[in-house]
Protein backbone atom coordinates (compact mmCIF):
# COMPACT_ATOMS: atom_id res chain seq x y z
CA UNK A 1 0.00 0.00 0.00
CA UNK A 2 1.32 3.45 -0.91
CA UNK A 3 2.44 5.78 1.85
CA UNK A 4 -0.29 8.30 0.86
CA UNK A 5 -3.06 5.72 1.40
CA UNK A 6 -1.59 4.67 4.72
CA UNK A 7 -1.51 8.31 5.83
CA UNK A 8 -5.20 8.69 4.95
CA UNK A 9 -6.07 5.54 6.92
CA UNK A 10 -4.13 6.89 9.89
CA UNK A 11 -5.99 10.19 9.83
CA UNK A 12 -9.34 8.40 9.70
CA UNK A 13 -8.43 6.11 12.59
CA UNK A 14 -7.41 9.15 14.64
CA UNK A 15 -10.83 10.75 13.98
CA UNK A 16 -12.64 7.57 14.98
CA UNK A 17 -10.47 7.21 18.06
CA UNK A 18 -11.43 10.70 19.23
CA UNK A 19 -15.14 9.85 18.89
CA UNK A 20 -15.00 6.35 20.38
CA UNK A 21 -16.20 5.92 23.95
CA UNK A 22 -16.23 2.15 24.40
CA UNK A 23 -12.95 0.68 25.78
CA UNK A 24 -12.98 -2.33 23.48
CA UNK A 25 -13.45 -0.09 20.44
CA UNK A 26 -10.78 2.34 21.59
CA UNK A 27 -8.29 -0.52 22.19
CA UNK A 28 -8.91 -1.89 18.71
CA UNK A 29 -8.53 1.54 17.13
CA UNK A 30 -5.38 2.23 19.15
CA UNK A 31 -3.88 -1.07 18.01
CA UNK A 32 -4.76 -0.31 14.39
CA UNK A 33 -3.29 3.19 14.76
CA UNK A 34 0.03 1.71 16.00
CA UNK A 35 0.04 -0.82 13.17
CA UNK A 36 -0.47 1.86 10.50
CA UNK A 37 2.19 4.14 12.06
CA UNK A 38 4.68 1.23 12.02
CA UNK A 39 3.94 0.53 8.34
CA UNK A 40 4.41 4.19 7.46
CA UNK A 41 7.71 4.30 9.39
CA UNK A 42 9.01 1.16 7.67
CA UNK A 43 8.13 2.48 4.22
CA UNK A 44 9.87 5.78 4.94
CA UNK A 45 12.99 3.91 6.07
CA UNK A 46 12.97 1.71 2.96
CA UNK A 47 12.60 4.77 0.77
CA UNK A 48 15.50 6.53 2.49
CA UNK A 49 17.66 3.41 2.25
CA UNK A 50 17.01 3.01 -1.48
CA UNK A 51 17.82 6.65 -2.07
CA UNK A 52 21.09 6.29 -0.14
CA UNK A 53 22.02 3.15 -2.11
CA UNK A 54 21.36 4.93 -5.40
CA UNK A 55 23.59 7.82 -4.37
CA UNK A 56 26.34 5.42 -3.28
CA UNK A 57 26.12 3.53 -6.58
CA UNK A 58 26.31 6.77 -8.56
CA UNK A 59 29.39 7.85 -6.60
CA UNK A 60 31.05 4.46 -7.08
CA UNK A 61 30.31 4.48 -10.80
CA UNK A 62 31.81 7.96 -11.12
CA UNK A 63 35.05 6.76 -9.50
CA UNK A 64 35.36 3.38 -11.22
CA UNK A 65 34.16 4.23 -14.73
CA UNK A 66 37.33 5.92 -16.06
CA UNK A 67 39.44 2.93 -14.99
CA UNK A 68 37.22 0.02 -16.01
CA UNK A 69 35.81 1.42 -19.26
CA UNK A 70 36.16 -1.15 -22.05
CA UNK A 71 38.60 -4.06 -21.95
CA UNK A 72 42.33 -4.55 -22.31
CA UNK A 73 43.88 -5.48 -25.64
CA UNK A 74 47.47 -6.63 -26.10
CA UNK A 75 49.19 -4.66 -28.84
CA UNK A 76 51.73 -6.37 -31.11
CA UNK A 77 51.81 -3.93 -34.04
CA UNK A 78 55.24 -2.34 -33.73
CA UNK A 79 58.58 -1.78 -35.39
CA UNK A 80 61.99 -0.73 -34.06
CA UNK A 81 65.30 0.79 -35.02
CA UNK A 82 68.26 2.30 -33.18
CA UNK A 83 70.73 5.13 -32.98
CA UNK A 84 74.01 5.39 -31.08
CA UNK A 85 72.14 6.31 -27.88
CA UNK A 86 68.63 4.87 -28.20
CA UNK A 87 66.64 1.83 -29.20
CA UNK A 88 63.38 3.19 -30.63
CA UNK A 89 60.16 1.16 -30.59
CA UNK A 90 57.21 2.45 -32.65
CA UNK A 91 53.80 1.14 -31.52
CA UNK A 92 50.95 1.88 -33.93
CA UNK A 93 47.65 2.79 -32.21
CA UNK A 94 45.05 4.64 -34.24
CA UNK A 95 43.87 7.81 -32.48
CA UNK A 96 46.32 7.56 -29.57
CA UNK A 97 47.30 11.23 -30.03
CA UNK A 98 43.75 12.23 -29.09
CA UNK A 99 43.67 10.69 -25.59
CA UNK A 100 44.83 12.68 -22.51
CA UNK A 101 48.58 12.56 -21.90
CA UNK A 102 48.11 10.89 -18.49
CA UNK A 103 46.31 7.97 -20.21
CA UNK A 104 49.59 6.89 -21.85
CA UNK A 105 51.85 5.30 -19.23
CA UNK A 106 55.19 3.50 -19.58
CA UNK A 107 57.11 1.70 -16.85
CA UNK A 108 60.79 0.92 -17.47
CA UNK A 109 63.19 -1.50 -15.81
CA UNK A 110 66.79 -2.20 -16.81
CA UNK A 111 65.72 -5.03 -19.13
CA UNK A 112 62.03 -4.35 -19.91
CA UNK A 113 59.26 -1.84 -20.52
CA UNK A 114 55.49 -1.95 -20.00
CA UNK A 115 53.17 0.32 -22.00
CA UNK A 116 49.54 0.95 -20.98
CA UNK A 117 47.16 3.20 -22.94
CA UNK A 118 43.86 3.75 -21.10
CA UNK A 119 40.43 4.40 -22.59
CA UNK A 120 41.33 4.63 -26.29
CA UNK A 121 38.06 4.21 -28.22
CA UNK A 122 36.55 2.39 -25.23
CA UNK A 123 39.48 0.00 -24.80
CA UNK A 124 42.79 -0.14 -22.95
CA UNK A 125 45.90 -1.28 -24.82
CA UNK A 126 49.00 -2.85 -23.29
CA UNK A 127 52.37 -3.99 -24.54
CA UNK A 128 55.00 -5.67 -22.35
CA UNK A 129 58.50 -6.40 -23.63
CA UNK A 130 60.70 -8.41 -21.26
CA UNK A 131 64.33 -9.56 -21.53
CA UNK A 132 65.63 -6.77 -23.72
CA UNK A 133 68.82 -7.79 -25.48
CA UNK A 134 70.96 -5.41 -23.42
CA UNK A 135 70.43 -3.24 -20.32
CA UNK A 136 68.93 0.24 -20.65
CA UNK A 137 69.01 3.37 -18.51
CA UNK A 138 65.68 3.67 -16.69
CA UNK A 139 66.17 7.38 -15.96
CA UNK A 140 67.20 8.17 -19.53
CA UNK A 141 64.31 6.30 -21.18
CA UNK A 142 61.04 8.01 -22.12
CA UNK A 143 58.02 8.03 -24.43
CA UNK A 144 56.60 10.35 -27.05
CA UNK A 145 53.05 10.38 -28.45
CA UNK A 146 52.81 11.12 -32.16
CA UNK A 147 49.94 10.85 -34.64
CA UNK A 148 48.58 7.28 -34.30
CA UNK A 149 51.89 6.20 -32.76
CA UNK A 150 53.57 5.82 -29.37
CA UNK A 151 57.36 6.09 -29.58
CA UNK A 152 59.26 4.31 -26.79
CA UNK A 153 62.83 5.58 -26.38
CA UNK A 154 65.01 3.07 -24.51
CA UNK A 155 68.33 4.74 -23.75
CA UNK A 156 71.22 2.33 -24.16
CA UNK A 157 73.20 1.87 -20.98
CA UNK A 158 76.32 1.55 -23.13
CA UNK A 159 76.05 3.87 -26.11
CA UNK A 160 77.53 3.15 -29.53
CA UNK A 161 76.74 -0.56 -29.11
CA UNK A 162 74.71 -2.27 -31.82
CA UNK A 163 71.62 -4.33 -31.02
CA UNK A 164 71.09 -7.09 -33.61
CA UNK A 165 67.82 -8.06 -31.92
CA UNK A 166 65.31 -6.35 -29.63
CA UNK A 167 65.08 -9.15 -27.07
CA UNK A 168 67.20 -12.04 -25.84
CA UNK A 169 64.44 -14.49 -26.84
CA UNK A 170 64.48 -13.21 -30.41
CA UNK A 171 68.23 -13.72 -30.54
CA UNK A 172 67.98 -17.30 -29.27
CA UNK A 173 65.22 -18.16 -31.75
CA UNK A 174 67.18 -16.75 -34.71
CA UNK A 175 70.38 -18.55 -33.70
CA UNK A 176 68.53 -21.88 -33.54
CA UNK A 177 67.52 -21.39 -37.16
CA UNK A 178 71.14 -21.12 -38.32
CA UNK A 179 72.75 -24.21 -39.96
CA UNK A 180 74.46 -26.46 -37.42
CA UNK A 181 77.64 -27.03 -39.44
CA UNK A 182 80.74 -24.90 -39.05
CA UNK A 183 80.90 -22.31 -41.84
CA UNK A 184 84.67 -22.10 -41.50
CA UNK A 185 85.13 -25.68 -42.71
CA UNK A 186 85.20 -26.52 -46.42
CA UNK A 187 81.95 -27.25 -48.25
CA UNK A 188 82.41 -31.04 -48.36
CA UNK A 189 82.97 -31.25 -44.62
CA UNK A 190 80.02 -28.96 -44.01
CA UNK A 191 77.82 -31.18 -46.21
CA UNK A 192 78.94 -34.27 -44.31
CA UNK A 193 77.98 -32.63 -41.03
CA UNK A 194 74.54 -31.80 -42.40
CA UNK A 195 74.02 -35.37 -43.68
CA UNK A 196 75.16 -36.75 -40.35
CA UNK A 197 72.66 -34.51 -38.54
CA UNK A 198 69.82 -35.60 -40.87
CA UNK A 199 70.80 -39.27 -40.42
CA UNK A 200 70.85 -39.03 -36.61
CA UNK A 201 67.47 -37.24 -36.47
CA UNK A 202 65.77 -39.26 -39.22
CA UNK A 203 63.48 -42.28 -38.99
CA UNK A 204 64.35 -45.78 -40.28
CA UNK A 205 63.19 -45.00 -43.86
CA UNK A 206 65.34 -41.88 -43.95
CA UNK A 207 68.37 -43.81 -42.67
CA UNK A 208 67.87 -46.57 -45.29
CA UNK A 209 67.61 -43.96 -48.04
CA UNK A 210 70.85 -42.26 -46.92
CA UNK A 211 72.62 -45.63 -46.56
CA UNK A 212 71.56 -46.64 -50.09
CA UNK A 213 72.68 -43.29 -51.55
CA UNK A 214 76.00 -43.60 -49.74
CA UNK A 215 76.65 -47.12 -51.05
CA UNK A 216 75.76 -46.11 -54.63
CA UNK A 217 78.02 -43.08 -54.34
CA UNK A 218 80.96 -45.19 -53.15
CA UNK A 219 80.40 -47.71 -55.95
CA UNK A 220 80.40 -44.98 -58.62
CA UNK A 221 83.53 -43.41 -57.12
CA UNK A 222 85.31 -46.78 -57.19
CA UNK A 223 84.43 -47.09 -60.89
CA UNK A 224 85.74 -43.64 -61.63
CA UNK A 225 82.29 -42.14 -62.24
CA UNK A 226 82.36 -38.61 -60.90
CA UNK A 227 79.00 -37.46 -62.18
CA UNK A 228 77.27 -38.18 -58.86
Amino acid sequence: MASEELQKDLEEVKVLLEKATRKRVRDALTAEKSKIETEIKNKMQQKSQKKAELLDNEKLAAVVAPITTGYKVKSSNYGWDQSDKFVKIYITLSGVHQVPTENVQVHFTERSFDLLVKNLNGKSYSMIVNNLLKPISVEGSSKKVKTDTVLILCRKKVKNTRWDYLTQLEKECKEKEKPSYDTETDSSEGLMNVLKKIYEDGDDDMKRTIDKAWVESREKQSKGDTEF
